[in-house]
């Protein structure tokens, strides 16, 4: 079964830095992509970016501006580095896998074919 778990997120000056982490278990991040995605209640999933099994990274928009994504297969687990926090940042910020395609170590075209989500972490930008 496969179960990814955020954690790190929590309230934050305008300017600051989080680092958040996606433990996974019951796959290897060495055979699977992560993506990570933010969403506000009652708006449209955001996406924030993708790393493959390998290690290449994508970013949706913009985002690698200040925004990086990082893994330690060792410990299973993926990060999302957030620098120079702005309020619009505000969020809940998921991982998630497509670990049911036929592909799953790489990061999926469509985000419709991520298919296992974590519960999400949220994170706060504030004065």
């Amino acid at each position: 079964q496969v179960q990814l778990v955020e954690s790190g997120g929590g309230l934050v000056q305008p300017g600051g830095s989080l680092r958040l982490s996606c433990v996974a278990s019951g796959i290897s991040l060495n055979h699977y992509a992560i993506g990570w995605f933010r969403q506000v209640p009652g708006k449209e999933r955001d996406g924030v970016g993708c790393i493959t099994s390998d290690g290449t990274v994508y970013y949706a928009d913009s985002k690698q501006d200040r925004f990086t994504i990082s893994k330690d297969d060792a410990k299973n687990t993926v990060y999302l580095q957030l620098d120079s926090l702005k309020s619009e940042d505000t969020s809940f910020y998921y991982c998630t896998t497509p670990h049911e395609t036929p592909f799953p170590y790489l990061c999926p075209l469509s985000n419709s074919d991520f298919n296992s989500w974590g519960q999400g972490t949220q994170v706060t930008v504030s004065s």
